[in-house]
């Protein structure tokens, strides 16, 4: 599995080896130059696998792919668990697809509550980032995370693998579910058009957490939350990361971040598995996903659609609104119900 302790070598923070000027950037969190350099700031602090636990999870670092970088950081719950007991979350993290680690505090504190609160496995996933990798470089490393899962469950099966503290001995490989929030959503959704029609392993589900999609024509959401209160995501951020993201040249109608564009394959098409969307009211995407939703419903998809009053984009990990932790208790809580039914 190849294990390991994951400093996050993808945070270069304003080094000063540049001779290029500034072609995008992104207020306290990157900067892209004309030379090709990318400086990104340390926004949030990287925190080890160890760090603030509490009593009732454990978490470990695993190398996937050395070649590409591809990591993970994994936790799993502490209660007694029969051998192949616990279902497991394959979680992509936000951030526009230019930010964001595995290793970031937030997405550590959050993970680690969504292990206990759910009684799942978490495979947090350290994918590769744009610019210096645009898309599908983030999509790959899905296929190539839901590829190394497979082995491990082969791992699990077939070499008598008997460590009873283990997530490889506890995981339940056969309850798979896709997971992720905002790009990190964009991410779950993508690897399971793309895994699915292959069927490497069975996936239960698909969590998608104010999913990032995009397009060309603006929402209402889009015009009238351009700049709301304490929000992580507006409306210039969003169309930089696209930017930044997308092959050169593409238009957010690109089927990388417009599903329902004419270039994108129909929904009716797609094999999907039951899907639970959390969508946060005063979020830019807020209509975006209601569109996805509707959309897929019409197409015979199986989808349960979850809103948050009074919070916005990324709400779970940046605590920035008053009913933050309120909201983050049912966003825990619908997910653990959506397992349930799983």
């Amino acid at each position: 599995m190849g294990a390991l302790h994951m400093s996050d070598s993808r945070q270069n923070f304003y080094l000063g080896k540049t001779n290029g000027h500034v072609i995008e950037e992104i207020q306290g969190l990157v900067r892209v130059y004309s030379d090709g350099s990318v400086d990104r700031l340390p926004a949030v602090p990287d925190v080890p696998c160890s760090w603030a636990l509490g009593p009732d999870v454990t978490a470990a670092d695993v190398a996937i792919d050395r070649a590409t970088g591809l990591s993970a950081r994994i936790y799993t719950p502490r209660v007694q668990g029969n051998y192949k007991s616990l279902p497991v979350i394959v979680y992509f993290h936000g951030g526009g697809f230019c930010v964001g680690s595995a290793t970031w505090s937030c997405y550590h504190q959050f993970l680690a509550r969504l292990s206990s609160a759910a009684n799942c496995v978490v495979v947090s996933v350290n994918y590769r980032l744009a610019p210096e990798h645009r898309l599908p470089a983030a999509y790959d490393d899905g296929v190539a995370v839901m590829k190394w899962l497979k082995h491990q469950s082969s791992y699990q099966n077939y070499r008598g693998y008997h460590d009873a503290n283990s997530w490889v001995y506890r995981s339940n490989f056969d309850r798979i579910f896709l997971a992720g929030d905002s790009a990190g959503a964009t991410i779950a959704y993508h690897v399971a058009t793309r895994v699915l029609p292959m069927d490497p392993m069975y996936i239960r589900g698909l969590i998608l957490i104010q999913p990032f999609f995009g397009g060309e024509s603006r929402t209402v959401s889009e015009k009238n939350l351009a700049q709301p209160p304490q929000s992580a995501l507006s409306l210039a951020t969003s169309d930089c990361y696209w930017r930044l993201a997308l092959p050169v040249g593409s238009t957010r109608d690109h089927p990388w971040c417009n599903p329902l564009g004419k270039g994108s394959p129909r929904v009716e098409s797609l094999y999907l598995p039951p899907m639970l969307v959390c969508v946060s009211e005063l979020d830019i995407l807020r209509d975006r996903s209601m569109d996805f939703c509707k959309a897929l419903k019409k197409a015979g998809k199986t989808v349960q659609q979850v809103s948050h009053a009074g919070v916005g984009h990324a709400f779970q990990v940046l605590n920035n609104y008053p009913l933050s932790q309120v909201r983050t208790n049912e966003l825990l809580a619908d997910v653990k119900n959506f397992l349930s039914t799983r």
